[in-house]
């Protein structure tokens, strides 16, 4: 086992001031701790763990928060923060661009001002906003504009719009994300989102959440009810496999046999998850990274930065000026 250097985390949150103030005394994520966070902490925690470059992106709930046209006005100030921090620390920083979204209209507007103007690498979505998930039929205009640039996109568990949904008095953090995500991905491959869209580049976050379990079974649904068949998608294995996933709260044994067998090494990118997740946790993450005996040492190193260099090749630019 070697100590990985020069990592490129995907999955690395930042909560810039003009963000926290905005966000108030709300709850970003019910239930969870909301953590202090500085630039400086984020280049300390990243040089203890190999971390050479960490892609920046804002958590739930984005600014979904806001009504009216003081989302994208906060959205802007996010993304021009972003592209600020980016040029003070080119070697050390990307950024995910957040999108006002459900607002696809103000979101196709920030899309091209992030990319076209501040330069920064990709966008940030959710995987719902109120009670739609990213196949329903509104957000796929923006999706085929963001395919057609060839950016990547990370996608980000939101807390279950259900108010109803019991959570055991649990945060939706420890385990209902996962589900989300699912329920995000399947909403996109049966409403044949990633059939028409198969130069979509999406990250999934946390290893895809239940899909490597779950994508034999998600291809049963003709079985299970006919009325499946004209929306069933071509080839669901496939499709899985196509997409990326970050291993954010999931460098373990358990987790990686199975994402490894649905995605190959060519699309799992690494992830820290820093700093909802603590220093402590990166440290676990990055080791179990390190451990993890079904890869070789070449397929470690494509997850560790190759692959991401490949996905996000503004950050690739910078970093090889």
């Amino acid at each position: 086992m070697s100590t990985p250097t020069g990592l490129i985390d995907v999955h690395h949150h930042a909560v810039p001031p003009l963000y926290a103030e905005a966000l108030g005394e709300r709850k970003a994520i019910p239930g969870v701790d909301y953590p202090t966070w500085a630039p400086e902490r984020s280049l300390e925690v990243m040089d203890a763990h190999g971390i050479g470059a960490a892609v920046l992106s804002i958590t739930a709930p984005g600014v979904t928060f806001l009504d009216g046209p003081d989302a994208p006005k906060l959205a802007r100030r996010v993304n021009e923060y972003f592209a600020e921090l980016v040029r003070e620390h080119p070697a050390r920083f990307g950024a995910f661009a957040i999108l006002p979204l459900p607002d696809v209209a103000a979101a196709r507007e920030e899309l091209r001002y992030a990319l076209d103007e501040l330069g920064l690498d990709g966008a940030g979505v959710l995987t719902s906003y109120g009670q739609r998930y990213l196949g329903d039929p509104e957000f796929e205009p923006l999706f085929a504009e963001i395919a057609e640039r060839g950016a990547a996109v990370h996608v980000h568990p939101a807390t279950p719009s259900n108010r109803d949904l019991a959570t055991f008095d649990l945060p939706a953090s420890l385990y209902e994300f996962t589900f989300e995500t699912t329920r995000t991905a399947v909403s996109l491959l049966f409403n044949g989102v990633l059939d028409r869209l198969p130069d979509l580049r999406l990250i999934l976050s946390h290893a895809g959440g239940t899909l490597p379990f779950l994508a034999r079974r998600l291809t049963y649904g003709p079985t299970i009810g006919a009325y499946l068949e004209d929306r069933a998608p071509a080839d669901v294995i496939g499709t899985l496999g196509r997409l990326h996933y970050d291993i954010a709260m999931s460098a373990n044994e358990f987790a990686l046999p199975a994402l490894t067998r649905l995605a190959g090494t060519g699309h799992i990118l690494y992830g820290s998850d820093y700093p909802f997740m603590p220093a402590s946790h990166t440290t676990e993450n990055t080791a179990g990274f390190a451990a993890y005996d079904g890869w070789t040492e070449a397929e470690r190193a494509e997850i560790g930065r190759a692959n991401a260099l490949r996905l996000l090749p503004t950050l690739a630019a910078r970093l090889a000026s």
